[in-house]
């Protein structure tokens, strides 16, 4: 699992059948203090994440695909959780 930043929204005029309905978001991995780190992933949302929100994302391949009904689907990334704030301890 790793954190990671809402960047945008993939808008595909064809895509797996497994995936229709599903929001496709672009995803920056970022460090602890909010800086980026990687390359941006795509990952699917079953929780409604916004533009800019810190979110969790697994590559959790059997995990995304349990999501969306199919253990065919080329799914494997998933927004697992939205992060609501941050403690510093």
């Amino acid at each position: 699992m790793q954190l990671a930043r809402v960047e945008g929204n993939v808008v595909a005029t064809r895509k797996h059948p497994s995936l229709d309905g599903w929001r496709l978001l672009i995803c920056q991995p970022i460090n602890a203090d909010g800086s980026p780190t990687g390359t941006p992933i795509v990952a699917i949302d079953p929780h409604g994440a916004g533009m800019h929100e810190r979110v969790f994302v697994t590559s959790d391949g059997i995990a995304a695909r349990n999501t969306v009904g199919d253990q065919e689907s080329p799914v494997r990334q998933l927004i697992s959780g939205i992060v609501d704030e941050k403690h510093e301890s």
